[in-house]
């Protein structure tokens, strides 16, 4: 009896759904269809962006208040445990591999003709709020794109969409899901054109924007129009530093080198490890211990930027060993500088060991050292620049030159921090770091993992036609003899 009802309901809901795709294409033109679908997408990305922040707010706000003020041994635990949680998800429940985010939507556009797993909607989510929540040293903006990009993917796949919609929908869930997730519209648009490298035409790029903007408005909705960093304590562009932005661009390129470089080597030192269990175990600890010496590793490190951008880094030495000391020159840059080169390595930790989590907090968090670092630097040279447009600059500066995506970089910045005040010294640094890190690595740190195997979509219309080619489609089987 169960059966037949379920089977009379199935085909009830079938004839309404192929009766609904049959009024849709005579009665709505495919641009007008596409428009309402990028709407709905940005709208979903920005409330899974919400959601996301607030789960991970939730379990760190459980593991903080576990802490106290003083050297705190719950940082050589927490991490370990919620990348175990996340792990123990993922190893059994989504049954899937769920990193790298962001190269999965590469690989899913070049290889899958666009198709993201339905899973991808919610695993991210929850996997990504465990491990960052209770310490894991990565970011949820991956995990974000991932989980907007499949709801454009899945979208598409249940209306019937052919793969060229396919793409473009992906594209909206990304640009919808970083405009939620930042408050940054149209660092959501720049964001897609320049990383996914999704070859649009001009009229595709209005859902692109349609899918931001709603992204943004669900985030202006439940939770304010206060910008994530913002702030006022800016100094007004000035020619005679124009030299030391320079200075600050190429340091950015040449940190940037070393971020892309660093993660892909202990990557794939880390992957040899092939025992899960041993994985989890050897990284787990190394990421406590580091956690445990350096606190500002902990977590994605918005709290730490945001310390620095008012001028208080000296609480970034704030349950450390070496509070002490935090009003030594020596101290702080050598403090500082190691966290921005350990960062990385923590990073790769969390991730390897089963967590889940994205590089492009991590890119944000180097960034705002490594400029608070050379403006300090000048500082005690005799040279008077503003520490935190510096921090800010340094924030663009590595993310452009870790992501190959200048303009993401600059407007990223500037809509974080609710002003474009700073737009000539972002775009000084932005593109110096750019044309740095090129000389050395022509691929993003996304996109190296596909080039290397040959399997990265670009802009060369002629090199993409042979990426999606398979030869299985083109070789003729049935020829007679």
């Amino acid at each position: 009896m169960f059966h037949y009802r379920f089977d009379k309901l199935y085909h009830t809901y079938n004839s309404y759904y192929m009766r609904f795709l049959s009024w849709r294409q005579r009665h709505v033109s495919e641009n007008t269809f596409i428009i309402i679908l990028s709407l709905i997408i940005g709208v979903f990305a920005g409330i899974a962006a919400f959601f996301m922040k607030s789960f991970i707010h939730l379990v760190q706000d459980f593991v903080v208040g576990l802490t106290d003020n003083s050297v705190n041994f719950w940082y050589l635990g927490m991490p370990m445990l919620g990348i175990f949680l996340a792990a123990i998800f993922v190893k059994y429940i989504v049954k899937d591999d769920i990193s790298h985010g962001i190269t999965k939507i590469l690989y899913a556009i070049s290889q899958h003709k666009a198709i993201i797993k339905l899973h991808n909607t919610w695993s991210s989510i929850v996997a990504s709020s465990l491990t960052i929540g209770f310490g894991g040293s990565v970011g949820p903006e991956a995990p974000m794109v991932l989980t907007g990009a499949a709801i454009g993917s899945n979208l598409g796949r249940y209306l019937k969409l052919d793969q060229k919609t396919l793409m473009l929908l992906v594209g909206c869930g990304a640009s919808g899901a970083i405009a939620g997730i930042f408050k940054a519209p149209i660092a959501g648009v720049m964001f897609t054109l320049e990383v996914l490298m999704l070859d649009l035409t001009m009229a595709s790029i209005s859902p692109l924007i349609i899918s931001a903007v709603a992204g943004v408005a669900v985030a202006y909705f439940l939770t304010g129009d206060l910008a994530i960093f913002y702030t006022q304590d800016f100094e007004p562009f000035d020619l005679s530093r124009i030299p030391s932005h320079i200075i600050l661009g190429v340091v950015c390129g040449l940190m940037s080198l070393y971020f892309v470089r660093t993660t892909h080597w202990f990557e794939t030192v880390y992957k040899k490890i092939n025992n899960f269990w041993i994985r989890l175990l050897i990284g787990g600890v190394s990421l406590g211990v580091l956690i445990f010496f350096f606190p500002p590793l902990y977590g994605e490190g918005y709290d730490s930027i945001t310390s620095l951008l008012k001028g208080d880094f000296e609480s970034l030495f704030s349950q450390s060993l070496l509070f002490d000391y935090r009003d030594t020159p020596w101290a702080i840059i050598s403090f500082i500088g190691l966290i921005a080169l350990i960062k990385i390595f923590a990073s790769v930790l969390t991730n390897g060991s089963g967590g889940t989590g994205g590089l492009f907090a991590p890119s944000l968090f180097v960034g705002s050292l490594t400029g608070f670092l050379v403006a300090f630097v000048l500082r005690l040279l005799g040279v008077e620049v503003p520490l935190t447009n510096f921090a800010f600059a340094g924030m663009a500066g590595i993310m452009s030159g870790v992501m190959h995506a200048p303009l993401t970089g600059i407007f990223l910045i500037a809509e974080l921090t609710g002003g474009y005040s700073l737009f000539m010294t972002l775009m000084i640094v932005s593109v110096i770091s750019y044309l740095t890190i090129i000389i050395f690595e022509p691929h993003s740190i996304y996109a190296m993992r596909l080039a290397k195997k040959g399997e990265l979509l670009t802009h060369n219309k002629d090199r993409g036609v042979l990426i999606i080619m398979k030869m299985e489609d083109v070789i003729e089987t049935d020829l007679e003899t």
